[in-house]
């Protein structure tokens, strides 16, 4: 008689075993695997539920088109991420590293929301209400319609939402919330899966919009289960740097709108503030000419940005040169060094070079090739390119200019910020876009002045 054999399998990825383990041995998470016929129902037949008339299936022609209908949230920016503002019942979720200024951004929002007439509720599981007042009191985000609560159980929440009665709910954080009514310590995967359900279910059933603030590990992701950034409707990705007070909120997933949208901000001293306009950001402000700089217009989602990139070239006392980059890939750059050495003639491999952007923003597009060599090849030359002059294009091996992504969006910005000048693919070769960009060019002879 054939024994009958018991498979394992990863709830997470689908990873099966004919034993059980602690760990999936394919996306390494812990306390997912279960028993397949638990996890698929086999053992258990479902009975057939009868369907009321409230929640029978509808025509989508008949479902109005008010109940999906943004609502802003007084910020702007935060609004042109979502997709116009928040949608009742979507479930959001904000990430990013530690202390780049999630708390803030939602505690900013949080007042905006109350000030325009919502009830806000505002839980943290990580501060204590007197730290939150804090810093309410210096952003100045102190408001009578917002409600702050201090609790890391999962059904005292649910408690405080049915006595407040809110009509946006925001939980910081969801990885420090744990529910009695599942195994584990708060913040492993059973009780993420547990907390983040039920606070989905809640915002779908009541039609009430529901912030989720998301730890993020080592190499970027969102902590806990994958199925997390399933079950919500949006996951926004808080990022910016440290030594720089910008800040970006970036749409990774978004079923209200675009993904394509970025949210500029700025770190101040009273919080957390919108950049409307964050043209000016990116550019030096010197009044002549310097060499070694370009300005290129990137492209940040949709938002067509001018970005000022800088080189340095000094000749090299060492064997193996340096190359020091700043907020463009190193990668790129060794490759435009090997195409201005082969197809331009400018000999860089005995000097070290040095490429950065201005204001800490980074980018990594192809479009700002170009500018990167033009700068380059200004520095090497000591030679200033004329300020009203913006480059735009993408460098392939054999010296080509390749036109960049939304060429058109670029230009009519470089149009509007005055740049009177655009080198691009019209130019065909690194070679021609070098003679043409030098023809206005002012001589930079560096001298060093006696003491």
């Amino acid at each position: 008689m054939a024994r009958a054999v018991t498979n394992f399998r990863c709830t997470e990825c689908g990873w099966s075993s004919i034993k059980w383990v602690g760990r999936c041995g394919e996306c390494q998470q812990w306390g997912t695997v279960i028993d397949a016929a638990e996890a698929t129902g086999i053992s258990k037949r479902v009975a057939t539920v009868a369907v009321a008339g409230s929640s029978a299936a509808q025509a989508i022609t008949d479902i109005g088109a008010e109940s999906v209908a943004h609502w802003p949230s007084g910020i702007n920016e935060f609004d042109r991420v979502l997709g116009g503002g928040v949608v009742p019942g979507a479930a959001i979720l904000l990430s990013g590293e530690p202390g780049v200024g999630k708390s803030t951004l939602l505690l900013e929002v949080a007042s905006r929301a109350a000030a325009s007439g919502q009830r806000v509720l505002y839980v943290t599981a990580e501060e204590s209400v007197s730290q939150v007042r804090l810093r309410a009191e210096r952003t100045n985000a102190l408001h009578p319609s917002l409600f702050l609560a201090a609790e890391t159980d999962l059904g005292t929440i649910l408690g405080q939402i049915d006595h407040v009665k809110p009509q946006l709910v925001i939980v910081d954080s969801v990885q420090t919330v744990a529910s009695a009514a599942t195994e584990g310590i708060a913040g492993g995967p059973s009780q993420v899966r547990e907390v983040a359900s039920t606070l989905i279910r809640i915002s779908k059933d009541q039609n009430l919009p529901v912030l989720l603030v998301g730890h993020v590990t080592k190499d970027g992701t969102i902590a806990g289960p994958r199925l997390l950034e399933h079950l919500v409707d949006v996951v926004l990705q808080f990022e910016g740097d440290r030594q720089t007070a910008l800040r970006f909120v970036r749409a990774h997933k978004n079923r209200f709108g675009s993904t394509d949208e970025v949210g500029c901000f700025e770190m101040t001293g009273e919080g957390i503030a919108e950049v409307a306009d964050p043209s000016g950001l990116f550019l030096s402000h010197t009044r002549r000419p310097v060499s070694g700089t370009c300005v290129t217009i990137a492209l940040e989602g949709r938002r067509a940005l001018p970005v000022e990139v800088q080189a340095l070239i000094v000749k090299s006392q060492a064997p193996q040169p340096r190359r020091v980059v700043n907020g463009v890939d190193a990668s790129r750059v060794a490759m435009l060094l090997a195409v201005l050495e082969r197809r331009a003639g400018i000999p860089l491999s005995g000097f070290d070079v040095y490429v950065s952007t201005v204001g800490g923003i980074r980018v990594t597009e192809p479009g700002a090739d170009l500018a990167i060599a033009l700068a380059i090849a200004s520095a090497y030359k000591d030679k200033a390119f004329a300020p009203a002059m913006a480059v735009v294009g993408e460098i392939s091996l054999a010296g080509e200019i390749r036109p960049a992504s939304s060429a058109k969006q670029r230009l009519a910005e470089a149009a509007r910020l005055g740049f009177g000048t655009v080198l691009d693919s019209e130019a065909g070769h690194i070679r021609e876009a070098l003679r043409l960009a030098f023809a206005g060019a002012v001589d930079e002879r560096v001298e060093i002045p006696e003491f």
